[in-house]
């Protein structure tokens, strides 16, 4: 908040404006330099060389009052052509096309993460591996679901399988590959023909795919529109309502858009601030880890009673409710719409 503080309007120093025309969205001005900034990070797309060096000089001197100036070493002018590394991704122009893909960086990065939180697991259940890597396949597939990010997300796939292999090898080193196979990968997820689905079999409990998580193309926000602008309410609202859902499984989307984002114990969002996303990789993996604690699925007819998992018995709840309510009265079925009255014979 401090960075946004300290750098407001260094869009208009760097040459950057708006036009507003009668009938118009307000968009863009024509041949004026763009820059993206995320706190104190930014890169400014220019339409020459010279251009960029001008802009440089510009941000230069409106920096100097500040106290600001830039860092050299972290300070690039590179044509499109050969691309440049920005918060994580790789943007690049092939032909005619813009490219955007997650950079090599951090896909080497979260290689390592993965590769030492695998050593740490060595020993333990096949629960702590599910309940290590969901978040983390999760929220990285979730920050990068916007881009073309397909062929790193298999890769992903491929080098977490050969870590999840080299596990279960090093806790059964005397079995062969295919009781590791028959034992630990199966078609948990009913949803997809996936022969090769880590998961456990005691509890149904699987591991979430960097590929299952599908393209979902980001809307640029119009003009200056601010989420704090009260007169803007209404397009945000808006917006909020045509954005793509979060990466969850397809069970818990389609129970949480029935019932519109509302806890039917409770009656209260879901997940609080749901409206905002996170904006970067590390935000959405603790997303998901919050989630994961924070909401269960809540049978209307239990186990015991002949329930089954079908969507039409379930609702999700907070973990906090559903623990309440078994707590209070176990016997007490709760339904997210009113039942209709029986028909009197």
């Amino acid at each position: 908040m401090l960075l946004n503080i300290a750098l407001h309007g260094m869009e208009e120093a760097a040459g950057f404006r708006y036009e507003n025309r009668k009938g118009r969205e307000t968009n863009t001005a024509p041949g004026v330099p763009v820059l993206v900034r995320y706190a104190d990070d930014f890169v400014v797309l220019c339409h020459s060389k010279q251009e960029a060096y001008r802009v440089k000089e510009d941000l230069t001197a409106w920096l100097a009052p500040r106290g600001l100036r830039f860092n050299e070493a972290k300070t690039h002018v590179v044509h499109l052509d050969e691309g440049f590394d920005f918060l994580g991704f790789t943007v690049k122009r092939h032909g005619d096309k813009l490219v955007i893909r997650p950079s090599m960086a951090a896909c080497n990065k979260l290689r390592k993460r993965l590769r030492t939180d695998a050593r740490a697991l060595r020993g333990g259940p096949a629960k702590a591996v599910i309940r290590t890597f969901n978040p983390v396949a999760k929220g990285w597939s979730a920050y990068y679901r916007s881009v073309a990010s397909y062929r790193a997300f298999c890769s992903m796939d491929y080098y977490m399988f050969t870590l999840l292999y080299k596990w279960a090898k090093h806790s059964h080193s005397n079995r062969s590959g295919l009781w590791i196979k028959r034992h630990y990968f199966g078609r948990f997820n009913k949803s997809r023909r996936d022969n090769w689905v880590f998961g456990d079999k005691s509890s149904g409990a699987y591991l979430q795919k960097f590929a299952w998580t599908a393209y979902a193309r980001h809307v640029p926000v119009k003009g200056a529109a601010s989420p704090d602008d009260p007169a803007l309410k209404g397009y945000w609202r808006a917006r909020r309502r045509i954005k793509a859902p979060p990466p969850m499984g397809k069970t818990s989307l389609l129970l949480a858009a029935r019932q519109k984002g509302v806890c039917p114990l409770c009656r209260e969002a879901l997940i609080e601030g749901a409206e905002y996303e996170p904006d970067n990789m590390r935000e959405w993996i603790a997303w998901f880890s919050a989630s994961r604690k924070l909401l269960n699925k809540h049978h209307l007819v239990y186990r015991r009673d002949g329930g089954t998992d079908v969507r039409a018995n379930l609702r999700l709840v907070h973990a906090d409710c559903h623990r309440q309510h078994h707590a209070n009265d176990g016997n007490r079925t709760v339904s997210s719409r009113p039942t209709k009255p029986k028909r009197l014979a």
